[in-house]
């Protein structure tokens, strides 16, 4: 008789604490050739433990095996698509990393002089420029540390305004398409929140707008495309009224792999926005890295831009601190730097064609990946998409199966899942973002498994239902999970 032996490719690797045997060790020392010292002698009695309660003993090669073995087990970017829409999960050029790398930029100090800092503060004055060329907008700070840091400095631009001219009234308005961030950051600026549907088309109705501003509202944050995918094709005249009454314009920037190179807010009313480095210009998203939300503005918000702010003296770069209306730091230092160097990075790599380009290869992958699934899922709104695409489960459901039953199926084969159940807009909504750099046999094989699971839909729902079947977990207890979680291990 064979004896079965576990294969080195494991679908079930135990914890650190199940490899442990008593008196392992991950180190191998040659013994002291000076007095020994002990470390309560040392540290003193009360830094110091005889042992670590529970702590596993294992030897360096289990460790180096088990992360190792479980790294094998992330799905990555670099492995296949993440058609996440709204959160723009794309490859990004490893160039772009290599120059975030370069010494004197990885290792210069916030705290250096500025004569030790010119080519940091180079860097920094050329990626406001860009991204002031870009948004058609007139000056841009790179303080805030993230996008919805970027939303909330935003509106404290526009209440510091409001306040110079005599009222910072009371009320934002939100449409029901925007980014979830929006009504919680116009909270925490102290304002009210008043939603605004949008209409059949899944865009603000400009007749529905107007009947909702008065002398309160102190602007309307607008997420454009919004998280339908769509253009909001009235934005000039939403922005013409919200000016006749006084009010600004705040545009979610979150999409903004839609607009690149193509059109720009400021042309189109915007008074003030944020951009997501981290999601348009090349830092890699996700995973609890830094992000970067740039806030750009019309002249008219400029003096109060978070400080210190860039000038030049001659020939050399300094910093500004003389700004009586500015609303001061809203990030140590002066923000991400390198997420910075790799926007600039990207930016010059491709100039304006390139960043055109890109954009409109993202609206061409969302629009070829609608056509080839819409026979099969239901489009939440018919109007044009622009570089993402949102379903509904309708037709699955009438069958019990849901969105979140389809999202799991896509893991067998092989595909991160799209966004589930969202935007809240969409019962039951299916969101993809191919990005720019998917191919189209990376799409056509995604939309193989999407059509591949609406025929398992009609014929054998279970086989959906009961899925993921490959992994390995199958289904959670998600809601014994996230109310009751599991912290800490303990030896049994």
């Amino acid at each position: 008789m064979v004896k079965k032996v576990r294969s080195h490719i494991t679908q079930n690797e135990p914890l650190l604490f199940e490899r442990s045997s008593p008196g392992k060790k991950g180190y191998q020392l040659p013994d002291l050739d000076v007095p020994t010292v002990s470390a309560e002698e040392a540290l003193g009695a009360d830094n110091t433990r005889a042992e670590i309660e529970d702590f596993p003993e294992v030897s360096e090669v289990d460790v180096i095996r088990h992360f190792t073995r479980l790294s094998t087990w992330n799905y990555a970017i670099d492995l296949g698509c993440y058609p996440l829409g709204s959160c723009t999960m794309k490859y990004n050029p490893r160039v772009n990393e290599l120059v975030a790398r370069t010494e004197g930029l990885a290792w210069a100090h916030p705290y250096q002089p500025e004569s030790l800092a010119q080519g940091a503060m180079e860097v920094m004055a050329a990626l406001e420029a860009a991204l002031a060329e870009i948004t058609g907008m007139d000056a841009v700070t790179l303080q805030p540390a993230a996008g919805a840091h970027g939303e909330y400095t935003g509106l404290l631009l526009t209440r510091a305004l409001l306040e110079s001219r005599g009222n910072p009234r009371k009320k934002i308005l939100a449409p029901d398409s925007a980014h979830g961030t929006n009504p919680a950051t116009a909270t925490m600026a102290g304002y009210a929140v008043e939603n605004i549907k949008s209409n059949d088309r899944g865009v603000i109705s400009p007749e529905t707008l107007a009947a909702a501003v008065n002398e309160d509202v102190a602007a309307l944050m607008v997420t454009n495309p919004n998280t339908l995918g769509v253009f909001e094709e009235e934005i000039r005249k939403i922005a013409d009224i919200m000016h006749s009454k006084g009010c600004m314009v705040y545009m979610d920037g979150a999409n903004m792999n839609a607009l690149v190179g193509i059109a720009r807010p400021g042309d189109f009313g915007v008074d003030v926005m944020h951009l997501n480095l981290h999601k348009t210009f090349s830092t890699p998203h996700g995973g609890g890295g830094p992000g970067a939300g740039a806030v750009a503005v019309r002249s008219h918000l400029e003096p109060f831009l978070p400080g210190p702010r860039l000038k030049r003296v001659g020939e050399a770069w300094s910093w500004n601190y003389d700004l009586p209306q500015s609303i001061g730091r809203v990030r140590a230092f002066y923000g991400n730097f390198g997420v910075l160097v790799r926007a600039l990075a990207y930016i010059m790599a491709h100039g304006g064609p390139g960043l055109r380009l890109a954009t409109m290869d993202a609206v061409l992958n969302a629009n070829y990946v609608r056509k080839l699934l819409e026979p099969y899922y239901e489009i939440a709104y018919k109007a044009p998409s622009m570089h993402e695409c949102v379903f509904s489960d309708d037709r699955q459901a009438a069958k019990g199966v849901r969105t979140g039953d389809i999202a799991k199926r896509m893991i067998d084969y092989g595909f991160h899942p799209y966004t589930v159940s969202f935007p809240l807009i969409v019962h039951g909504a299916l969101m993809i973002e191919p990005t720019e750099t998917e191919g189209k046999a990376e799409l056509d094989q995604m939309a193989e498994a999407l059509i591949a699971i609406a025929d398992e839909v009609e014929k054998d729902p279970q086989m959906v239902l009961k899925a993921p079947h490959t992994t390995r977990t199958g289904r959670v207890d998600e809601v014994g999970a996230a109310r009751k979680p599991v912290l800490r291990w303990k030896r049994s």
